[in-house]
């Protein structure tokens, strides 16, 4: 499998994560992040509400390793129904 990735790897990503305002959508796209990175810190999660306030995102800024990790990760995250988009 050939890498078209313009990332050198390792390096930080951000995952920016959007759902539903409520806590079912946190523990699900906290979840999902702590189980493919296991030492991400609070810190390192951004969180911005919607204007509205209905949705909200989050942000993680993981260590990644490589793209099958990243990759991963995003499959999991857009599998999940709480999340609503995942760029």
């Amino acid at each position: 499998m050939s890498d078209d990735s313009l990332l050198t790897f390792p390096c930080e990503v951000p995952i920016k994560v959007v759902g539903r305002n409520d806590t079912e959508f946190r523990d699900a796209a906290q979840g999902i992040v702590s189980k493919h990175y296991s030492n991400l810190r609070l810190p390192d999660v951004r969180e911005q509400t919607s204007r509205n306030g209905a949705y909200v995102s989050l942000t993680f800024v993981v260590d990644a390793q490589s793209r099958d990790e990243i990759d991963a990760l995003y499959r999991e995250l857009t599998s999940t129904d709480e999340i609503v988009m995942v760029f």
